[in-house]
């Protein structure tokens, strides 16, 4: 299979880059632990069209690119994504963003769990909140079968 082939097959998911979740303005798909946020008359911190609910600044959504909006932690768990990815051919994923002990970790696993191989993240473009919270959630996901890569490294670069 040709370098470019490789890279036809392939999807990059850059995870929850937004200031904050973005959710319904009365919080109806929110965790029932966040409901409280969203009382009536008062529109919740990540609510659609919020500050908090807009994209870090630097990142861009070019024309061509799927946003896709998730309300729990898997980027799979009850959206539209593993259907999409399968009508675009695409049999591997690479991984980047935030917090990587539960949106990154929770979308590695569904990954796997769904037969895309190889999933690789690359470690030095995901997120927590602490060190020791990142590389003990990096450890966790590679027990799973995922893969790591930093953002510079030959292989990321060449896809092999």
């Amino acid at each position: 299979m040709s370098m470019a082939d490789k890279w036809n097959q392939t999807a990059l998911l850059v995870i929850d880059m937004q200031v904050v979740r973005e959710h319904d303005p009365q919080g109806r798909d929110a965790e029932l632990f966040r409901r409280h946020l969203y009382s009536p008359g008062n529109v919740g911190p990540t609510s659609k069209g919020s500050v908090g609910a807009e994209l870090v600044d630097g990142l861009v959504i070019k024309e061509g690119d799927y946003k896709l909006v998730k309300t729990r932690f898997s980027a799979f768990f009850a959206t539209h994504l593993h259907s999409f990815l399968g009508t675009e051919g695409i049999k591997s994923l690479v991984i980047s963003g935030v917090q990587t002990p539960n949106c990154i970790r929770q979308t590695v696993f569904d990954a796997v769990a769904l037969d895309y191989q190889p999933v690789t993240v690359i470690v030095d473009a995901t997120a927590a909140a602490t060190p020791g919270i990142h590389d003990g959630s990096r450890k966790e996901e590679n027990r799973k079968g995922k893969e790591e890569e930093n953002l510079e490294s030959e292989s990321t670069l060449r896809h092999t």
